[in-house]
């Protein structure tokens, strides 16, 4: 689930990036002046565009290590306090399942107490469920929001000199499907990124 919300953000993100990118070469190509031609040769120059594989980032970048490191701790927390919870309704149940077989209780009344106290302990705990499920999704929005945001800032520092005309994301492959590896940033990005985290 955490994964699947992480990979949700980033494609996003991804997707964000692609238009953007599409506009600027649009841009780029239907304002060259009329007669001019785009001659491509091998000896041409680089085009000023670079990728990001965003897989990779999330992998190695320590912030992005610490905050999934957060979540799944948070994540194993409120697992462990719901089974907690369940297991002791679980030996209540068993038990008032026992009396109500031995006849143990000295009144109908009694009994139906004790089975509406179960019941309302039963549906607290799903109502518990909920809302630890609930904040654990909020808190991952929160970090995949401050993850992108963190990148988009460092990135536009990063490329303040305007090397790169567009910087495209890449995760698994998914769409850079070829690219020679000088466009590939990565390293560079992760290696920046995890310095700045340090300091």
């Amino acid at each position: 689930m955490k994964n699947q919300k992480l990979i949700n953000v980033t494609l996003i993100v991804t997707n964000v990036i692609l238009v953007a990118a599409v506009a600027a070469l649009c841009v780029l190509f239907f304002t060259k002046p009329a007669g001019a031609s785009v001659a491509v040769s091998e000896s041409a120059e680089r085009i000023p565009v670079a990728y990001l594989n965003t897989d990779s980032l999330l992998v190695n970048y320590v912030f992005a290590q610490e905050a999934n490191e957060k979540l799944m701790k948070k994540q194993e927390d409120a697992r462990l306090k719901l089974n907690t919870k369940a297991r002791t309704l679980q030996n209540e149940m068993l038990d008032f399942q026992r009396k109500l077989e031995n006849n143990a209780f000295l009144s109908r009344e009694r009994a139906e107490k004790e089975q509406q106290r179960l019941l309302q302990k039963q549906q607290e705990l799903q109502e518990l469920e909920a809302k630890l499920t609930e904040d654990i999704l909020v808190e991952n929005q929160k970090l995949n929001l401050q993850l992108a945001d963190t990148l988009t800032t460092f990135l536009k520092a990063f490329n303040a000199d305007g090397r790169y005309h567009m910087i495209l994301s890449n995760n698994a492959k998914d769409n850079v499907l070829q690219a020679d590896s000088t466009y590939d940033i990565t390293d560079e990005v992760i290696s920046a990124l995890n310095a700045r985290c340090k300091k």
